[in-house]
């Protein structure tokens, strides 16, 4: 038996027998964990309600043939506490949880970048300061690019010619320019674009005096774009509030 510790949020759980419960968890150090929560259940649990999903949490874990056993669990931050209760947290929340499993499943090195860009995302999440769609835009867009998936938002994805295009194309990698603008190819606005560098770039003042008509065909997008490289569809997305 091989005893660590780590830290991560829960991303998801599932029922188990009668009593126990699989966590899925993205780790600091060990990045994606699935473990098993032996008897959290049960009204009398030590820890049970602390192995919720957007709880962070510190484990000391033993290494199992098929599953890893939690076997401490302390809770280092709650952000459910201020996400449950709001529809349109909640949801931009849960798209988070489901798309951090999901890219980390297919890449392998910047483990330890999603967690903490996972961590910031829901406590700005939480905190309330900004829109909740906007948030949820700017993880997904950066978690992207953690991936090696940045959109080309300044420059033609295919020929690299630096400008404002004005069109984007999903499959090619973002902007293009009107010479290597291929079939598909949408035309959104230019504030729409510009929204995305903000988001991007973490430039929270742009973002905030955008307007709902470019914030929703950002999203578009944006959702459109993730689920390309991912090849799998995010459900959640289809959940999240729009205006």
């Amino acid at each position: 038996m091989s005893l660590y510790r780590d830290e991560g949020v829960v991303l998801r759980t599932q029922k188990l027998g009668e009593a126990d419960r699989i966590v899925t968890l993205l780790t600091r150090r060990t990045g994606l964990v699935r473990a098993v929560g032996k008897g959290v259940r049960r009204t009398k649990s030590r820890f049970g309600a602390r192995l919720e999903p957007f709880s962070h949490v510190d484990l000391q874990l033993y290494t199992g043939r098929t599953l890893d056993v939690i076997t401490q669990a302390e809770t280092l931050r709650a952000y459910g506490e201020s996400i449950v209760d709001d529809y349109s947290r909640y949801t931009a929340a849960t798209a988070m949880l489901e798309t951090a499993e999901k890219v980390v499943a297919v890449e392998n090195d910047p483990q330890l970048r999603q967690f903490l860009l996972l961590i910031g995302a829901l406590r700005t999440l939480g905190e309330g300061t900004h829109d909740s769609r906007l948030v949820l835009d700017a993880y997904l867009l950066r978690s992207l690019a953690v991936a090696g998936y940045a959109p080309a938002l300044q420059e033609c994805a295919r020929c690299g010619s630096r400008g404002d295009h004005r069109s984007f194309a999903v499959h090619a990698g973002g902007s293009v320019c009107s010479v290597c603008r291929p079939h598909g190819a949408t035309h959104p606005a230019a504030q729409t674009l510009q929204l995305m560098l903000a988001l991007l770039g973490g430039d929270w003042p742009t973002a905030d005096a955008s307007e709902d008509r470019h914030r929703n065909e950002c999203s578009g997008l944006v959702a459109a774009y993730l689920q390309w490289h991912l090849e799998n569809g995010i459900r959640s997305l289809r959940l999240v509030e729009r205006s």
